[in-house]
């Protein structure tokens, strides 16, 4: 079973949390695996040590491991309207972003894409 944390000392010792740390990144990317703060955390309360997902981070930045990517927030709509404006210019037998909004409007005011599907067949047999 796992001991109690108290407040940095193990078994009544002095601990260099920083350095516990370092040891279990090394043994995680000696394994191929690559040291996360969510992991060390874990695996350092096991064996009885607190320690904070900043200090963590902190450690590990020193020793030369990067953070991850995060990913840019995007909105889409907004970039599909941008491309668009640019190829809307080219071509206007293509469908824009505002098309396709009116046209989910429109499925769902008539109750579903079969029937919307009916509804524009039926259209087109008038026009002809």
């Amino acid at each position: 079973m796992a001991e109690k944390p108290v407040d940095g000392k193990k078994q009544g010792k002095d601990i260099n949390k920083s350095q516990e740390i370092r040891n279990l990144a090394t043994a995680l990317k000696t394994k191929g695996e690559k040291p996360r703060p969510v992991t060390i955390i874990a695996a350092l309360k096991k064996q009885g040590i607190v320690v904070s997902s900043p200090q963590v981070s902190m450690v590990l930045k020193r020793m030369g491991f990067k953070p991850r990517k995060r990913r840019k927030a995007t909105n889409y709509v907004a970039a599909a309207a941008a491309a668009n404006k640019s190829t809307k210019l080219k071509s206007r037998s293509k469908i824009s972003v505002e098309d396709l909004v009116a046209a989910k409007k429109a499925v769902g005011r008539l109750g579903g894409l079969d029937r919307a599907l009916a509804a524009i067949e039926a259209l087109r047999q008038f026009e002809t």
